[in-house]
């Protein structure tokens, strides 16, 4: 063989073998990377292709795969869309997925490891891989009261069982409907999101578990309350509460709401500053307790907490190392303390389930497209932020509440409810936020409610002095009455 046939030679073998290394790197080491890039319109067509496991609530579908004659062959569908989109999330083919969309992806696209055998057996016979079907904890009936309730008021509502964690509802307002993004006419779904995220009231933003969080305002005495009665404190044992509080170190005063009188103007007990929700006694028990004790017990009911339910919660704040002025101000829930509704509604469950709290969850169980169960949850505990006799004395203090302090209009006829209501102010020129913490009945617990208006909702919007008494009172009334109704 002469040179230059040799040489051609060599050059033919160096550009096969370069060929042959390009396609083994591209169909091997680099396929997860071009399967994940979204311009590959094939991947897309893949991912929708299969189906995909339906959503379930009370035993009915509120989201499922619907076949379509298009390259995506099913078109995810949502019942009731608004009613769940706060939970369910959307599944997007421009935008990705949400909620338990995106949470629970595994199970509902039939890819998870729980479903091996599954697809091993879809494969076999040549069926199509199917999905899991994942059954919420929600009600329906809890989950519509407390959307009508709630209204088109921004804010939030969550309820939960006390003795497992069991999530009944959970609202966010306003919502938006998932239908919409989740179409195939992908310049339809890009215009209905661009609308959502032009809206100022944040429609996208799941205000009952993230967000910018809410400073709780005197719903958060109940964490001081307990701080106090696991310190040694008694219903009966009596506070300074004048009506001007001086804060340390400062030329700066706490009030009583309205510029009202606690007692006689200078002492009250720790049931009474509960059931009128006295400020200056709260304030003057974060500086006589000191923050690190209120600090560990507000962390003992989830402050702080990147909690998965199984969607990611906003975990609640505290302030860092506050000096005693702002350990006032953070007693009654001002200052820097920040809180989702659904922390509030874990701080009433863990008061009326003897003390106990247990770890909020959404999924009840997973079903494989045989209706077999391959996941069921169990109740967790998360913590003992209380002792049973103290959280009994708690709930005590907190039916005085219903009874005759601020939370009159929360009131049944014939059920024992136990409350504490906050009005939170903002820190800018608005109408405070408006809250209601709240279980019932009192001495045999079936749901724990929190609920936040912002800025006073519709009242506030109006010029009204709105207060959470007079504003998230109702509301919870209506949640409490939904799920005692369903317990029967």
């Amino acid at each position: 063989m002469n040179e230059p046939v040799r040489r051609l030679s060599v050059l033919i073998l160096v550009l096969f073998l370069t060929l042959m290394g390009a396609a083994s790197y591209i169909q091997v080491i680099d396929a997860g990377n071009l399967n994940a890039d979204g311009r590959n319109v094939r991947t897309l067509y893949r991912e929708f292709g299969n189906f995909r496991g339906p959503i379930v609530v009370d035993g009915d579908q509120v989201v499922w795969s619907e076949p379509v004659d298009d390259p995506f062959k099913y078109q995810r569908t949502y019942s009731d869309s608004t009613l769940y989109s706060a939970v369910t999330g959307y599944y997007s083919i421009v935008f990705g997925s949400t909620g338990i969309e995106a949470a629970e992806d595994g199970l509902l696209s039939g890819s998870a490891d729980a479903l091996f055998w599954t697809r091993m057996g879809n494969l076999l016979s040549g069926e199509t891989q199917r999905g899991a079907s994942v059954e919420l904890t929600l009600s329906a009936a809890v989950q519509r009261a407390a959307t009508d309730a709630l209204g088109d008021q921004p804010g939030a509502v969550v309820a939960l069982d006390p003795s497992t964690g069991a999530i009944k509802a959970l609202v966010t307002s306003p919502t938006y409907d998932a239908e919409a993004l989740a179409g195939h006419d992908t310049a339809a779904v890009n215009d209905a999101y661009q609308n959502l995220l032009g809206q100022d009231d944040g429609p996208l933003v799941n205000r009952a578990i993230g967000g910018d969080t809410y400073p709780p305002g005197s719903t958060f005495k109940l964490i001081t309350a307990a701080a106090a009665l696991e310190s040694g404190y008694t219903a009966d044992t009596e506070l300074y509460a004048p009506d001007q509080l001086e804060l340390p170190d400062t030329t700066a005063t706490m009030g009583n709401y309205g510029g009202g009188s606690c007692g006689d103007g200078e002492r009250t007990t720790l049931a009474e500053a509960i059931r009128i929700s006295c400020n200056t006694a709260f304030g003057n028990l974060g500086i006589t307790l000191g923050w690190n004790v209120i600090e560990r017990e507000a962390k003992e009911f989830g402050w702080g907490e990147s909690l998965s339910i199984p969607l990611a919660v906003t975990p609640s704040r505290l302030p860092e190392d506050p000096d005693r002025a702002q350990a006032a101000m953070s007693a009654i829930g001002q200052f820097d303390v920040r809180a989702t509704p659904l922390q509030m509604a874990m701080v009433a469950a863990g008061i009326a389930n003897d003390g106990v709290l247990m770890q909020p969850y959404l999924v009840e169980q997973v079903r494989d497209s045989d209706l077999r169960i391959i996941e069921q949850s169990e109740p967790v505990e998360m913590s003992r932020p209380m002792s049973a006799s103290d959280a009994n004395e708690l709930t005590d203090m907190m039916v005085a509440v219903v009874e005759s302090g601020s939370a009159t209009a929360a009131q049944i006829p014939g059920v024992e409810i136990a409350a504490k209501t906050g009005t939170a102010e903002t820190g800018r020129d608005e109408p405070p936020h408006t809250w209601i913490v709240a279980f019932a009945p009192a001495k045999d617990p079936q749901v724990a409610v929190a609920v936040v208006v912002d800025n006073g909702g519709t009242l506030g919007a109006a010029g009204q002095t709105v207060t959470g008494g007079t504003v998230a009172a109702p509301i919870a009334r209506q949640v409490i009455e939904a799920a005692l109704a369903e317990e029967g």
